[in-house]
C-alpha cells in the first residue's frame, strides 16, 4: 500500500467520523445557542426600560418597539432554534438581527473585523451570530423537529 493509498484511506475513515459527529453537533449548538437567545430576549423583555433607554441612545428609531421585537424575536427564535424547527427559516432573521446590533452597538467591532479580528470575535454579538450561521449553513441535523417533520412527509 503506498502513501497516497493510505492517506485517501484515512481521509475516507475521518469524512465517515466527521459524518458521524455532525448532527450531535449540530444538536449541541441548537440547543446551548437557542436557549442563550431566549435567555437574552427574556432578559430584554423582562427589562424594558432598561433596553429601551439603551436603544435610545443608540439612536434607535422607536427604541421601545424595538426593544419589544428584539426581545420577542430572540425569544421566539430562540426556541425555534433549540427544537430545530423552521430552523432554516429563522436563522437568517436571527443573522439579520445580529449584523444589526453589530452595525448599531458594536460598530468600531465591525470595522475592525480585518485589522483586528480579536475585537469582532470579542463583541457580545459573535458567537450568537456563529451559531446561527452554522444552522443556515449545514442545517439543523437530523436530531430535530425539522428531519421529524420531514421523515413523515
Amino acid at each position: 500500500m503506498n502513501l497516497a493509498s493510505s492517506l485517501n484511506s484515512l481521509e475516507t475513515l475521518l469524512a465517515k467520523l466527521g459524518g458521524w459527529l455532525q448532527s450531535p453537533l449540530l444538536f449541541l449548538i441548537r440547543l446551548w445557542w437557542g436557549w442563550s437567545f431566549i435567555q437574552t430576549g427574556w432578559g430584554k423583555l423582562t427589562h424594558l426600560d432598561r433596553v429601551t433607554n439603551f436603544f435610545a441612545s443608540l439612536g434607535l428609531p422607536a427604541p421601545h418597539a424595538n426593544a419589544i421585537l428584539i426581545g420577542s424575536t430572540e425569544c421566539v427564535g430562540g426556541t425555534l432554534l433549540l427544537l430545530g424547527l423552521f430552523a432554516r427559516f429563522v436563522s437568517p432573521v436571527l443573522i439579520v438581527m445580529l449584523l444589526v446590533a453589530y452595525w448599531t452597538a458594536d460598530r468600531e467591532a465591525l470595522f475592525s473585523i480585518i485589522s483586528h479580528p480579536d475585537k469582532f470575535t470579542a463583541a457580545d454579538p459573535f458567537l450568537f451570530l456563529y451559531a446561527a450561521l452554522i444552522v443556515f449553513a449545514f442545517g439543523p441535523g437530523r436530531l430535530s423537529l425539522d428531519a421529524l417533520v420531514r421523515k413523515k412527509a
